[in-house]
């Protein structure tokens, strides 16, 4: 047996979990909340920022080629699919044995988490076909007042980045075999009943949650509706809310101030079947 065929042959014997969404979305607390479970294997120590597999691969482009945070979903090459010209078996076992290293082989489930994964779902699943992905959905002003330092771009930029990026992911998810999406706010608020709910998604036994978790949304919350922040005027605010606020109600949110949610359907995918951050 040459060596793509056993490795292929190996790939039989793993299920993959791949987590998704945006940076500062709670991708990497959820990524550990899993990694706790003796049942799934992630990576740890590896040097990388956030030991994200983005980094410890080569096969494809990680999101600092796109811009990075805040900017990376505006590039349409960073958008992967099936149809990449990437799918090839050589390429399915140079990224198994890239990641491979970092797993604990005697786990049968192996999670892989990085941001750009909300719009790489399709690409990934040609790759590893039986995969499970876990997309993190977040408030969008949490979400682009935490990226600012890291994007060096403007509230309405990050905005429409996060809207961009959903969007994609939204017409993704109609062709994922296997896919979750999960509220930070869910999270945060109820992550035993989080944990239990994924699990029961990834077909695995429930894990008790064993980290001290904090919601650290509320901050950005009282930026966005307090009149004192230096960052920009009353006038500019409202401008955002009338310019973004039908879009993001699609998601279950508001910019209305005080506001985080409203009650409404949220992703529905081809089949109109949901696919619904509250399960």
């Amino acid at each position: 047996m040459d060596r793509i065929s056993e490795t292929l042959n190996q790939l039989q014997k793993h299920r993959f979990v791949f987590i998704g969404g945006l940076h500062r979305s709670g991708t990497s607390l959820l990524a550990k909340l899993l990694a706790q479970h003796p049942l799934i294997s992630s990576f740890s120590g590896t040097g990388v920022p956030e030991d994200e597999g983005q980094h410890l691969q080569d096969v494809f482009a990680p999101a600092v080629a796109y811009g990075g945070a805040g900017k990376f979903g505006f590039v349409p090459e960073s958008h992967l699919t099936e149809d990449s010209d990437l799918i090839t078996d050589q390429n399915r076992v140079k990224l198994f044995s890239q990641w491979r290293r970092w797993w604990d082989t005697s786990r049968p489930l192996f999670l892989e988490k990085s941001p750009p994964n909300l719009i790489r779902a399709r690409f990934l699943q040609a790759l590893f076909p039986e995969s499970y992905f876990i997309m993190v959905l977040r408030h969008p002003v949490a979400v682009s007042l935490a990226t600012r330092k890291w994007s060096r771009t403007g509230v309405h930029s990050l905005l429409a980045h996060w809207l961009i990026c959903h969007r994609t992911f939204v017409r993704d998810a109609a062709y994922l075999k296997h896919v979750l999406v999960v509220r930070y706010e869910s999270l945060v608020a109820e992550p035993q009943a989080t944990i239990d709910r994924l699990c029961a998604f990834l077909k695995i036994p429930s894990h008790p949650v064993d980290l001290e978790i904090a919601d650290h949304n509320d901050r950005y919350l009282r930026e966005w509706s307090s009149r004192r922040s230096g960052w920009r005027s009353r006038a500019y605010v409202r401008y955002l809310q009338l310019r973004f606020e039908t879009a993001v109600n699609r998601f279950g949110y508001t910019l209305m101030p005080d506001g985080r949610f409203i009650d409404q359907v949220v992703y529905a995918n081809r089949g109109g079947q949901r696919v619904d951050p509250n399960g």
